[in-house]
């Protein structure tokens, strides 16, 4: 099975930080927190504005998996 990629993303209401799969990239979800619902967006994709196909969305996931990728191939 393979393993699952996340991202960070600060919760807008309590302001912790929360590891967000990938996978739930443009859909709602809750913070484990406070209970509070937000968007799940990854705070470097505010060059892909939004679009009603959600190709940008998309694009975004493919750069942080190929980001992850190459972390594994040439780790620090």
């Amino acid at each position: 099975m393979p393993k699952s990629t996340y991202f960070y993303q600060e919760c807008p209401t309590c302001g912790r930080k929360l590891q967000v799969r990938v996978e739930y990239l443009g859909k709602n979800v809750v913070c484990q927190h406070c209970r509070a619902p937000f968007e799940a967006c990854d705070p470097d994709s505010a060059a892909y504005p939004p679009s009603d196909s959600g190709l940008s969305l998309l694009k975004r996931a493919d750069e942080l998996l190929d980001a992850v990728r190459q972390r594994r191939l040439h780790p620090r």
